[in-house]
């Protein structure tokens, strides 16, 4: 085999996968749209606070939707050698990785001004904390799963609830999230064990930031690759007629 035709074949292969992933991603969006009705009473009966994830069908759609076009065009860019189609493949990776490459570069310019952002982050999540949790479901529903996802409770810690809605309409007790090992949760029996979730992110950050950035280079990794083959390939056809 050629390494033209290895090229085209791993091409194809790598496309036919992602052509793959976006369909079933896009199908389980649609399905969870079209039959919203049987899935939100599924999990009314089962898990109230989980009946927003249908709305993640919309990010489903948009997401299978943009696999499946760049698989397409991978694919059969690679098959039909259609230098059009490989160009168009190319600039699309390009715009994806210079936009990935300038948020790195944001974020490393603006990491002096982290401090003053977590601050003002801080006193709005205290305000919503304090204002909406235990009112407004939508919220209530999102602390929750951070909550119980980060084992943290509060934004700096359990503290935050105090003179809340929540805090008020219910005995002065805290969210379950604040005492794993008690019930019900009061000022007395807090767990000293959990944290803030500010405090349990920086954490978190910290213990998986290593496996982050190496999803991140893999990431980058994949999407030279890529760039380069279709280059490759775009070039070797031009060349050839």
């Amino acid at each position: 085999m050629s390494c033209f035709s290895f090229l085209k074949t791993m091409m194809f292969v790598f496309n036919g996968i992602i052509f793959l992933g976006g369909a079933a991603i896009l199908g389980i969006g649609i399905w969870v749209k079209v039959d919203g009705g049987s899935f939100l009473k599924i999990l009314g009966s089962t898990a109230p606070e989980l009946m927003q994830v249908v709305n993640v069908g919309y990010l489903c759609m948009a997401v299978g939707g943009f696999l499946i076009l760049m698989g397409f065009l991978g694919c059969c860019g690679a098959v039909k050698e259609s230098r059009c189609m490989l160009m168009l493949f190319f600039i699309i990776i390009l715009i994806i990785f210079i936009a990935e490459i300038a948020g790195a570069v944001v974020v490393l310019a603006f990491s002096s001004l982290a401090d003053i952002f977590i601050d003002y982050l801080g006193k709005q999540a205290v305000k919503s904390l304090q204002k909406d949790y235990g009112k407004n479901t939508e919220i209530t529903t999102v602390w929750n799963a951070t909550m119980k996802e980060l084992r943290c409770c509060g934004f700096n810690d359990y503290r935050d609830f105090n003179n809340s809605y929540f805090y008020q309409q219910n005995d002065k007790q805290y969210p379950s999230a604040c005492c794993p090992k008690a019930n019900p949760c009061y000022d007395s029996n807090v767990s000293i064990e959990v944290k803030g979730c500010l405090g349990a992110f920086k954490h978190f950050l910290t213990q998986n930031g290593k496996i982050l950035g190496g999803v991140a280079l893999g990431i980058c990794g994949l999407e030279l690759a890529a760039m380069i083959v279709s280059l490759v390939l775009f070039c070797k056809i031009g060349n050839d007629k």
